[in-house]
């Protein structure tokens, strides 16, 4: 009876679906006062939020080993605590080696994880997704590429890469994580359709590196675990 207890209690508390997530975007979200307000509504409109699967389900379809990618655009820089952007629109792009049923779970996936950000898919896209994260010894290395959509590589921040002195992360992840770490981008691209643009972006403090572990059955909020193990 005890053996059947602490197996039940075991199921209960083991998450549905974990992984590891990678954020950029197209304005510095580690930087000072000055720096943002420089950029304030002029960048930070454009974003990309990627989830990588380690094991577990969603709506009861296993998404062991798969990817999916949300490509946002918003009326105003995404983040701004005081004025969040009044619309969003978002491109998906699920893994190419998903069957239909699981693109459908990825899919809404991301929505649900990304909450208002995309209540506007403007497309869904499959493309195959080759993802690296986390690959140095500090944790910062990155390089993710969805066919000929998107790619993205990064590295870690260190000290050349304060400016002003005063620098922080002045920007909280698009997402509700527990101690994401924000990351240097060396490059990210989108030259897909659907947002009425394209662009690269180079050499800035703008992207998060975290990890996710939700169970949709214990509430209808998002819970995210610890960072990168």
């Amino acid at each position: 009876m005890a053996l059947a207890a602490a197996t039940a209690l075991a199921a209960e508390t083991t998450p549905a679906i974990s992984g590891d997530y990678l954020e950029v975007r197209s304005c510095d979200v580690y930087t000072g006062y000055c720096f943002a307000n420089s950029e304030m509504n002029l960048a930070g409109k454009e974003a990309t939020m990627f989830w990588t699967v380690r094991e577990g389900a969603w709506n009861g379809t296993k998404l062991d080993g798969l990817g999916v990618m949300a490509v946002v655009k918003a009326d105003g820089t995404l983040g701004d605590l005081k004025y969040e952007p009044r619309s969003a629109s978002a491109v998906l792009i699920v893994d190419a080696k998903a069957d239909a049923k699981q693109r459908l779970a990825l899919a809404d996936f991301a929505r649900s994880m990304a909450g208002k950000l995309i209540t506007k898919v403007v497309d869904v896209k499959s493309a195959p997704i080759e993802a690296k994260l986390a690959t140095c010894a500090k944790l910062g290395c990155a390089s993710v590429k969805a066919g000929d959509l998107v790619e993205i590589s990064t590295s870690c921040l260190g000290g050349k890469h304060d400016v002003c002195g005063n620098e922080e992360t002045y920007y909280p992840p698009l997402t509700k994580v527990n101690g994401a770490y924000p990351i240097f981008t060396e490059m990210a691209t989108f030259t897909g359709s659907g947002l009425d643009c394209t662009w690269q972006i180079a050499g800035k403090r703008s992207a998060f590196l975290a990890s996710f572990s939700v169970d949709p059955k214990a509430d209808s909020s998002v819970q995210l675990s610890s960072l990168l193990r």
